[in-house]
């Protein structure tokens, strides 16, 4: 299934450039990228992709590795820092506050999926300190309720050994990424109608999540 860009969906000129440079500079290094279930992603129109969270990599081989703009959770403290604070919008990201309700994050996910974008989050809210999943964000899962788009579960492997979150040394190697069949969601615009489908939900997402990776063809 191609991954062009539609015309709707142009990103802003470091998305692109840095779409141009990663693989690159990742492949000099020695590392590699592995995407499976492609075909899971839709050529157009909104999509939910939540994962799991091995490594401040994640972000930056998922995004460099998918042609169409996905647009991604990101924690506000680095929408302040010197360094990324300046890029962040740059490069398709939006804010949130960790480890606490954050309304504008959530309107501002909607936004994107209702204008018909693909938006990523880490549905366990930071990186894993052992590379098992730990319990999903609630959070993340009423969006997805209130969205009723589809959820597309994307299970990275490959990221913790390459640069898990206690160590500083990169040391490059094979990543995988592997979008699951879409989840079909409905639109639940009541909190009321919303609540009790949480747990169960929750469990469907995080079953795909646990699924290994399959060999390549």
């Amino acid at each position: 299934m191609s991954q062009g860009p539609r015309p709707s969906e142009s990103a802003p000129f470091l998305y692109r450039a840095a779409q141009a440079i990663i693989p690159r500079l990742w492949r000099w290094t020695g590392g590699s990228v592995r995407i499976l279930g492609r075909e899971h992603l839709p050529e157009r129109g909104a999509a939910l992709i939540l994962c799991n969270h091995l490594s401040y990599l994640d972000p930056i081989l998922l995004q460099s590795s998918i042609r169409r703009p996905i647009y991604a959770l990101a924690k506000s403290t680095s929408f302040s820092a010197p360094l990324t604070g300046p890029l962040m919008h740059r490069i398709c990201s939006f804010p949130v506050r960790r480890f606490q309700v954050d309304p504008q994050a959530t309107r501002v996910a909607l936004r994107h999926l209702r204008a018909g974008r693909l938006v990523a989050i880490y549905i366990e809210g930071e990186r894993s300190w052992n590379a098992r999943l730990q319990e999903p964000k609630k959070g993340t899962v009423r969006l997805a309720l209130k969205a009723g788009v589809p959820v597309i579960p994307c299970v990275i492997r490959g990221t913790y050994e390459v640069l898990p979150r206690w160590r500083k040394r990169l040391r490059p190697g094979p990543v995988t990424f592997q979008f699951m069949p879409p989840l079909p969601m409905p639109a639940l615009h009541g909190r009321v109608h919303r609540e009790p489908l949480v747990p169960e939900t929750a469990r469907r997402i995080m079953d795909a999540l646990r699924t290994e990776t399959r060999p390549a063809d």
